[in-house]
């Protein structure tokens, strides 16, 4: 019989080539399923003596958004705009955050969300039940911030406060949505006109144009502020960033435009943060401002994990 004499070299090149018996021992592991996207539905901070949790209560993907914003702008011009902030042209992700704020004798919530699943849905997720709600601030009656009131069934001990302006218009309009969940608890309503107080260190401010009595919030509490700016805009780029760029749910766009020019240049000069209802969860960021009449939007990070230092 031939003997296979083989080089040192030879060896360790055919023992590369075989396989290891461990290997061949051990089963081959299962593959981990895809768990799918996840998202944080709570945010919850202090703001001086207030406890703030923003709820995420809903969201959705619409596509083509430029038929929603920057209606009076060229699809080159939009298209621009949006690839210089790394956002796609043919789908928008919509984001629906009511808030809740714990004075600390009173928890009042700013908006009802699109219905009343997913608004007692986030409740439970921040720990909260619907019957600890004591009052809800309706900040304008379009359908993503009413639909979760349930005809007044989902907050049976709340109270319910609205401007003045904007419970006339609808009451008058002939809406499904009015006449499905404010209509019936209209008895239970109070009514602010601008700088109207909710409760101390809560104050109401007119913000019109999206709808005819739009307002928005203003948190005070030990030296510290918030604002709760509800649609006046509903996209940190396409409106917030170009306030004179048309939306299509803004029922007076010029009214809408400069309300946006107002309060974001306030909240600009003074340097205060805001929680927006359509703002990319949290919702919550500091402007600054950009150019010939714009914004920039700066999402928030670790400020509000700190605690207050003195002096």
């Amino acid at each position: 019989m031939a003997t296979l004499n083989l080089s040192r070299r030879q060896a360790l090149a055919v023992s590369a080539a075989l396989p290891l018996t461990g290997a061949l021992a051990r089963p081959a592991a299962a593959a981990a399923e895809m768990k799918g996207p996840t998202m944080a539905q709570v945010n919850r901070f202090r703001l001086g003596a207030f406890e703030v949790t923003a709820l995420l209560a809903g969201t959705r993907t619409v596509p083509e958004p430029q038929g929603t914003f920057g209606m009076n702008v060229s699809p080159e011009e939009f298209a621009e705009v949006s690839a210089a902030n790394f956002l796609p042209i043919d789908a928008a992700q919509f984001f629906f955050t009511p808030t809740v704020v714990n004075t600390g004798s009173e928890l009042i919530l700013f908006d009802a969300g699109l219905d009343p699943e997913g608004i007692t849905g986030a409740l439970a997720a921040a720990g909260y039940t619907p019957d600890q709600i004591d009052s809800v601030v309706i900040t304008h009656m379009h359908g993503d911030h009413i639909g979760g009131l349930g005809g007044g069934a989902t907050f049976p001990n709340a109270r319910y406060l609205t401007g003045r302006a904007e419970f006339d218009h609808w009451a008058g309009a002939g809406n499904d949505g009015f006449e499905a969940n404010i209509r019936p608890i209209a008895e239970k309503f109070t009514f602010l006109e601008d700088g109207g107080s909710v409760a101390s260190g809560i104050t109401g401010m007119a913000a019109a144009g999206h709808t005819p009595g739009h307002m928005i919030y203003m948190l005070e509490s030990e030296g510290q502020r918030l604002a709760v700016t509800a649609d006046t805009a509903n996209h940190y780029v396409w409106s917030l960033g170009y306030p004179d760029w048309e939306v299509r749910f803004d029922m007076d766009k010029a009214a809408a435009a400069e309300s946006r020019r107002k309060v974001f240049g306030m909240l600009a000069a003074d340097r205060v943060p805001f929680i927006g209802y359509h703002m990319p969860f949290p919702a919550m960021g500091f402007v600054e401002p950009r150019g010939e009449g714009g914004f920039r939007y700066v999402p928030v990070s670790y400020q509000f994990m700190l605690e207050p230092t003195e002096g």
